[in-house]
């Protein structure tokens, strides 16, 4: 195989002989040209980490032995990102650059200014995520899979949150302390979040509330939920 770094992703991951999906059996012997005795990296996104050789080299169900796994310990603290729920692709986006940091989840806001159609359940965009951060996961090395979750109410998902938040808002602080304990990136919709969401958040009560600018230019969600990830990791 060319690289070495090549990482398949196997959600059940353990010793053994082990079937590579259908998706994951094409990557590797048609595009990668794996053949039997090859070896290829296997995750699970859950912390695990195996070298495989290749059994069955079918385009298929490619087939992979797997002797030893190592266990890879999550970043602490942990940081999510809560973004309000966007139109067109760009949940998908926001999740495949997003999905190649150390986040723990993303969650899909509904907002008062958020895009989304209220009468659905938005499980085929959440699914599409799901597809777009585990291609991440894979590409970025990492050891954990970041999670798609949501869609939930501002409001509910306020309530049920235990954690310090970062809220971006244009007149807030350039500069960050750094992260000491779980901490949630707050991003509002095209438009941001309306004044009475955003007391709401400054008047959380189970942990800390902090605003950050992410400069002098007005930027579009998906931006800004990027840039506002890349300043706290």
């Amino acid at each position: 195989m060319k690289s070495p770094d090549t990482r398949f992703y196997v959600p059940e991951l353990t010793k053994g002989v082990l079937p590579l999906s259908a998706e994951e059996s094409a990557h590797a012997i048609r595009v990668c040209r794996a053949r039997p005795g090859d070896i290829l990296q296997l995750t699970d996104g859950k912390g695990h980490l195996a070298t495989g050789i290749v059994e069955k080299a079918d385009p298929h169900c490619c087939e992979i032995r797997v002797e030893s796994i190592k266990e890879s310990n999550r970043p602490k603290p942990l940081l999510h990102l809560g973004i309000a729920c966007l139109k067109d692709d760009s949940n998908e986006e926001i999740a495949l650059h997003v999905g190649e940091m150390e986040v723990a989840s993303i969650t899909l806001l509904r907002t008062e200014h958020s895009e989304e159609p209220k009468d659905s359940n938005l499980q085929k965009v959440v699914r599409r995520c799901e597809l777009k951060a585990t291609v991440s996961l894979k590409q970025s090395l990492k050891a954990w899979l970041t999670e798609i979750r949501g869609p939930v109410p501002l409001e509910e998902w306020i309530k049920n949150y235990r954690g310090d938040i970062i809220l971006c808002d244009m007149d807030g602080e350039r500069n960050l302390p750094t992260l000491e304990k779980e901490t949630t990136l707050l991003v509002g919709p095209e438009g941001g979040f309306s004044p009475r969401e955003i007391e709401l958040v400054k008047n959380y009560a189970n942990g800390s509330v902090q605003i950050l600018g992410l400069g002098k230019t007005r930027l579009r969600a998906r931006t800004a939920a990027i840039v506002g990830i890349g300043k706290c990791v």
